[in-house]
């Protein structure tokens, strides 16, 4: 009998569930993980790094607080899968305050990231092969503290050694660099860009195998053109968006990046023949969300829930979630919506907490990803989200 849940008592029921199927699947039993990627998995990172702070409402609905550097209402997908997978939280890497313990892995996504070397003009200065690089300091100094004197009392606060060949190294990287694009260059030029980003990518992937890393969790890049910040800058002109309001160009570059990555990860299964590769296609899961929202329990699937203006996107790039500003002569603030729960959208570029949750319910399925890990976990089979 399949059991559905309502997304009003999913969060605590659906974890419950999950987390005791991940442990009966020992192919997903890892003992730390390891996450690269942008604002979309970011617990901290940039925030720490450029030392800014987020304003409420950031992190209202779970943290009740923006000190955790995440870029939602509350929690984000790797949030959930790490709760899923009976793991804390990933600290992130230059977030010392509060003395993190790293001993179950570290975060090294940061906000505004890209694949490709950051520029002058870039939001975050961390591309993925910096964020790489600070993986390689960080295991390096692992194995140091580790050798000397005083080294067991770390156990603790720091991965063992067998935890980098043994953990899950997570991905989610590559709207940046697709979604800044649009701001410059035409479409057939981004579209002609996505082998170089891919082979960026790829290298990154191999410098982490050389090292011993052997099971990877790649996902795919979202429906773009469905993000408010690029529906009012791109959108004006109704003939370019699609039937679900999203703008059509984005979502293509989106679909054909998520093809070449496929080919990527199928051909590194073949390469990688001692490693565990899996592709998980969010793009589809977050599609079905918007395509779906009335039916899964929301009602805004585009419009912003933390910002200003009003329908139908109540979103003005000018002035961010939870900031006051002047605007026209007139004072006003980017509030934060009455439920959070409604909506898709929390600030025009990130998801809330509610569709984060949604989000990571379907990756935990196991449908979505290649190779399916459902077979793997035979209790996914009765279960349905």
């Amino acid at each position: 009998m399949a059991i559905s849940f309502t997304k009003s008592f999913t969060i605590p029921l659906m974890l419950t569930i999950c987390s005791t199927i991940l442990r009966f699947g020992r192919s997903y039993d890892y003992p730390a993980a390891f996450n690269f990627g942008d604002s979309n998995s970011d617990t901290g990172e940039l925030v720490a790094a450029q030392g800014f702070s987020l304003s409420l409402p950031y992190g209202q609905s779970y943290f009740n607080t923006p000190s955790s550097g995440r870029f939602s209402n509350g929690r984000l997908i790797v949030d959930f899968i790490m709760d899923a997978m009976d793991m804390p939280f990933l600290n992130a890497y230059l977030d010392s305050i509060g003395a993190p313990n790293f001993r179950k892995g570290c975060n090294y996504a940061a906000a505004g990231s890209t694949v490709l070397p950051a520029t002058a003009t870039s939001v975050s200065p961390f591309s993925f092969g910096v964020q790489v690089n600070q993986f390689l300091h960080f295991k390096a100094r692992v194995l140091e503290l580790r050798e000397g004197k005083g080294g067991k009392k770390l156990d603790k606060y720091l991965p063992a050694e067998d935890y980098f060949q043994k953990g899950l190294y997570m991905f989610d990287i590559g709207q940046n660099d697709l979604a800044g694009a649009f701001y410059s260059k035409t479409l057939d030029q981004i579209l002609a860009s996505i082998p170089t980003i891919l082979a960026e990518f790829e290298s990154g992937v191999q410098r982490l195998y050389d090292q011993g890393a052997r099971n990877f969790w790649i996902h795919n890049t979202g429906p773009l053109g469905c993000l408010a910040q690029n529906v009012a800058k791109f959108g004006t002109d109704p003939s370019k968006l699609d039937e679900f309001g999203c703008v059509s160009s984005h979502n293509q570059a989106a679909k054909l990046f998520n093809l070449q990555l496929h080919a990527l990860c199928k051909k590194l299964q073949g390469q990688y023949t001692d490693g565990n590769i899996t592709y998980i296609d969010i793009y589809s899961i977050k599609s079905n969300l918007i395509a779906n929202y009335s039916r899964l329990g929301f009602q805004q699937p585009i419009m912003v829930c933390c910002g200003y203006g009003g329908p139908p996107l109540n979103y003005d790039s000018r002035i961010v979630c939870g900031q006051t500003k002047m605007l026209n002569g007139t004072l006003v603030t980017a509030k934060g919506c009455d439920d959070s729960s409604e909506y898709i959208n929390w600030d025009g570029i990130h998801y809330t907490e509610a569709a984060n949750q949604y989000v990571s319910s379907q990756i935990l399925t196991g449908k979505y990803s290649d190779p399916p890990f459902s077979d793997k976990m035979p209790f996914l089979l009765k279960l349905k989200f």
